[in-house]
């Protein structure tokens, strides 16, 4: 995020105040994907305080930079980027329909607000921590959109932030938008307002177009999907934002790039090797750090963040000598060896459960080693265009031509025959956590797969494997 300085602003970016006239009165810092983002005062208040800047210890792609060594930028930039996004997006609308929409300072204050804050209560090690290891150490359910909003409290009180309690209450309510905590929007709301940020109408929204731009240029992937075309054409019709029907490709191509970022970055196999180790850490340094404590109190929680792994690691305590194993393995890169794969078929993904180590070694045949559950590690993927096994353009709305008022969603017979006609990929893939067990797990692999689906994975068998079959 460029140069640092003690400047009183708890060591932010260097920020220098902007020289056009509507921008006087904010500070800028210069990012990578957007260049300079020019921040309000009321913003800055809350990036300058402890909670908004624990963001910086939280790498966005969790594990990733270690196989993908470019991909160790922050929520921290990406929260900037989507502050950014959600202000340009809708002062856009406010140019082009500013008096038929009524929007007013207010809103986009509170738009600008939302964006930022969208990702502050958001776990370590990206989604790893909310996925796969609270779900193993908690009865109930947690989601880091219910915890932005129990920060977003916490520092307007802690820090005597004065801001009108309305426009809090609809930048927590833009925050849950997309989750399955969002609120009913009453009458005379704007609802296109709660579209921007997180949308759970449709899945277009700014956080989208931040972090698959950022991801991709971290990762050294190209991106060839231009939001900021989707951007400048868009209009409200009905209270919604719409598209022009001849940017649906545009908008696909979102969907498919996301899609891309999940299969070889976010769920490559090397990726989901690590991440299956550093959850087995955090399991086995839970008793003694109680790590899942964290996750009640807003002000404890802005202290925990991606160095609980550096903390475990330097830790001489007994408690914790299986987690530090563990991190030391992924250090030396003795990572969980990759046995197989295979994508459920088509017809099976509507009824599909999730394997568990006991199916595989349920399937073992006699003979030769006896496998325990705790020796097999199974990561079950899933990859879509958003809405599961359906289009996701369905539930876009889209107008021919600025002159129109009618908007319409384009079905799936008008749509090129090039695109998929499935949208949705179930993978699972089985690990071994000792590199001797690898060729046992993968037989017992093989077995479960004859036994449910009729049918085996060859593509991906390991070198041991061929090596026995030779």
């Amino acid at each position: 995020m460029g140069a640092y300085c003690n400047d009183g602003l708890s060591l932010s970016p260097i920020y220098s105040f902007a020289s056009s006239q509507d921008l006087r009165l904010s500070k800028h810092v210069h990012d990578n994907v957007h260049g300079n983002i020019y921040i309000d005062p009321l913003c800055l208040k809350f990036i300058d305080t402890e909670q908004f800047q624990r963001l910086r210890e939280l790498k966005q792609l969790g594990m990733a930079h270690l196989v993908y060594p470019g991909a160790v930028h922050s929520r921290f930039e990406h929260s900037l980027g989507v502050y950014w996004l959600a202000g340009e997006a809708v002062q856009k609308l406010k140019n082009y329909q500013g008096l038929e929409l009524d929007i007013d300072q207010f809103d986009i204050q509170t738009v600008k607000l939302a964006g930022l804050l969208h990702d502050v209560g958001h776990g370590p090690f990206s989604h790893l921590f909310e996925r796969e290891f609270l779900p193993r150490v908690l009865d109930g359910h947690w989601s880091h959109e219910q915890m932005s909003v129990k920060l977003v409290d916490d520092i307007v009180d802690k820090h005597y932030i004065e801001i009108d309690p309305e426009m809090i209450r609809k930048v927590k309510e833009m925050i849950l938008a997309s989750s399955e905590f969002a609120r009913p929007i009453g009458s005379g709301e704007k609802h296109f307002l709660y579209d921007i940020v997180a949308n759970g109408r449709n899945g277009i929204d700014v956080d989208k177009f931040d972090y698959i731009a950022r991801d991709c240029r971290a990762c050294g992937l190209g991106c060839n999907f231009q939001f900021q075309r989707l951007m400048e054409s868009m209009r409200v019709l009905g209270d919604e934002i719409c598209y022009r029907a001849k940017d649906y490709l545009t908008i696909h191509k979102l969907f498919a790039t996301r899609a891309d970022l999940y299969r070889t970055v976010y769920t490559h196999p090397k990726v989901k090797a690590i991440e299956l180790m550093v959850v087995d850490a955090l399991l086995k340094a839970n008793d003694y750090l109680n790590i899942s404590s964290f996750i009640q109190d807003p002000s404890k929680y802005w202290k925990l963040d991606d160095m609980i792994m550096k903390t475990i690691e330097t830790t001489s305590n007994p408690e914790l000598k299986e987690s530090r194993d563990l991190i030391m393995r992924i250090r030396r890169r003795n990572l969980y060896q990759f046995c197989n794969e295979y994508a459920v078929p088509k017809d099976k993904l509507e009824n599909f459960k999730d394997v568990t180590p006991q199916d595989i070694v349920c399937s073992q045949k006699n003979g030769g080693v006896i496998l325990k559950e705790e020796d097999v590690s199974v990561s079950n993927v899933r990859i879509d265009l958003t809405r599961g096994r359906q289009n996701p353009l369905e539930r876009i709305n889209f107008f021919k031509d600025y002159e129109s008022e009618d908007k319409f969603s384009i079905p799936d017979d008008r749509i090129s025959h090039l695109l998929p006609t499935s949208y949705q990929d179930m993978i699972v893939r089985v690990y071994s956590k000792k590199p001797e067990l690898v060729a046992a797990i993968s037989e017992a692999f093989e077995n479960f797969q004859l036994r449910t689906y009729g049918i085996k994975a060859q593509v991906h068998a390991t070198p041991e494997k061929k090596k026995r079959r030779l």
